[in-house]
């Protein structure tokens, strides 16, 4: 049974963001990525996934992109975890914090769907939890990953 919990500790943060995103390279390779990851989750609202109550599979961070929006700054699951309802309750944990704080919308942005099989995954989830497609920037990262902006009205 997956269990999500909100962690305020600033190294259990930055420990938990290592662990994860060192065992997703697919989708997380550049090492500078990963260690901006690592060193800005310490100051956001975090919410880590447990497989039991010692072992985290995954974790969501968020951030404030305006007065009334907040963002999916990077979340990930483990792979063997993926598809089994750890996603989807890291966001629900999430989308809960967002409304509780009283946000009006969150977003996210992925690689858009049809460039990769890993990230049109990622999109089908998004899709599924509710989000809505909002617009592609095709240079906001770089030509070969062109910048799907997804939306949701959280009220």
């Amino acid at each position: 049974m997956i269990t999500v919990r909100e962690i305020s500790d600033k190294n259990e943060k930055q420990r938990i963001t290592r662990v994860i995103l060192e065992a997703l390279t697919e989708w997380f390779e550049v090492e500078e990525s990963r260690e901006q990851y690592i060193k800005g989750n310490a100051e956001l609202p975090f919410f880590a996934a447990y497989n039991n109550e010692e072992t985290p599979v995954g974790f969501l961070s968020l951030k404030e992109t305006g007065k009334d929006t907040v963002e999916i700054c990077v979340t990930g699951v483990l792979k063997e975890y993926q598809g089994k309802g750890a996603g989807r309750a890291l966001f629900e944990k999430a989308k809960e914090f967002a409304v509780n704080s009283g946000y009006s919308f969150m977003q996210v942005k992925t690689v858009k769907m049809g460039v990769y099989d890993d990230y049109d995954a990622t999109n089908r989830f998004y899709l599924s939890v509710g989000f809505k497609e909002f617009e592609v920037i095709e240079t906001l990262w770089d030509e070969a990953n062109p910048c799907q902006i997804y939306v949701m009205y959280l009220k």
